[in-house]
């Protein structure tokens, strides 16, 4: 389903706040492993599974504990317990890291709850680049960057901006970006949340995190059962439609090519530049603003019709004319000089 929505990665959790792993660790007996009937390491299948299908597959990693001791005195200023804790997840890293195959990604989470705390990041994050020279770190820390950290990710927003409040004075830095989002309104299964995003809305979203330079890392959190409910699931469908359609508008480019656009925003990929119109325009054109790089020939995504286009120093106007459908996403392509 992940393949078929146009997904590249996924990052599933192999432990959360609540301490259980969701894989075989001889760190803990609180695992799906020894602690459940199940009996079996679905990370592991997951692992074979996305080797099987070209996925890269990475691991969230919860800092934060609820349940353990050592985490809880070592919040409480004992050393000796938290330094406990600390090996306790470097243990756990070394597993995910050894036992799985290549891991594209270790995703933290949690250091929001200890901002204050020595979390040992110099000694963890070295450990991770020992075991695997060529997993990535995100950390969803809500601040700057930190020595160590390849990805800047982003809770509930796009790049830049705060608007779920998790980023306040944050700066877009010169990292790989990512942005995270919910399908509905929580991140795990909830039968009282109803709050779905409409395919157009996770479209729109995908599209304004590529045109910030970002990825968008998309969350689905399954039912009690383990199955993905139907409403993700015939929403993920129509994502993989239009993925498959206008992916090459999304897959490989790059972002910031022009500011904030109040129609919508610009992908680029070598000389060939994708103008993404995600509101109708009220005027009978689109005015790209300081836009003045030469125009060798505008047409729509499937090249088949040309668009009109009048280049001033104010910036650059395209006339797509009165068939345009911007009901999800107008696509017009630029190739420049």
């Amino acid at each position: 389903m992940a393949k078929d929505a146009g997904m590249k990665y996924i990052t599933i959790t192999s432990r959360h706040h609540d301490s259980f792993s969701m894989f075989d660790t001889d760190a803990s007996d609180f695992n799906i492993v020894d602690a459940t009937p199940y009996g079996k390491d679905p990370l592991k299948e997951l692992a074979e599974a996305c080797k099987k299908e070209g996925i890269k597959l990475n691991f969230y990693y919860s800092l934060l504990d609820w349940r353990r001791d050592d985490y809880k005195d070592g919040k409480k200023g004992d050393e000796e317990a938290w330094n406990k804790y600390v090996g306790f997840m470097k243990a756990q890293l070394t597993e995910l890291l050894t036992n799985y195959g290549e891991v594209g990604c270790i995703w933290f989470d949690g250091h929001w709850d200890q901002k204050e705390a020595n979390w040992h990041y110099d000694e963890i994050y070295s450990l991770i680049h020992k075991l695997s020279p060529n997993t990535l770190i995100a950390n969803n820390h809500h601040i700057q960057p930190i020595p160590g950290d390849d990805v800047q990710t982003f809770e509930r927003d796009l790049p830049g901006e705060n608007h779920g409040g998790f980023n306040h004075g944050v700066e877009v830095s010169q990292l790989p970006l990512e942005s995270c989002a919910t399908m509905a309104g929580k991140w795990g299964y909830s039968i009282y949340d109803k709050k779905f995003k409409s395919t157009k809305q996770l479209i729109h979203f995908l599209v304004k995190a590529a045109g910030k330079n970002g990825n968008l890392l998309l969350n689905v959190g399954p039912m009690p059962n383990g199955k993905i409910q139907p409403e993700f699931v015939d929403t993920l469908g129509e994502v993989g439609e239009w993925t498959s359609k206008y992916g090459e508008s999304i897959y490989g480019t790059r972002g910031n090519v022009v500011g904030s656009q109040d129609w919508g925003t610009i992908t680029k990929k070598d000389k060939t530049l994708y103008v993404h119109v995600l509101e109708a325009p009220s005027e009978p054109y689109i005015f790209i603003s300081e836009f003045t790089e030469k125009i060798a020939s505008a047409t729509s995504f499937d090249g088949k019709t040309k668009v009109k286009f009048k280049q001033m120093k104010e910036g650059t106007f395209l006339y797509p004319g009165k068939d345009f459908d911007a009901s999800i996403d107008g696509i017009i392509k630029l190739k420049l000089k």
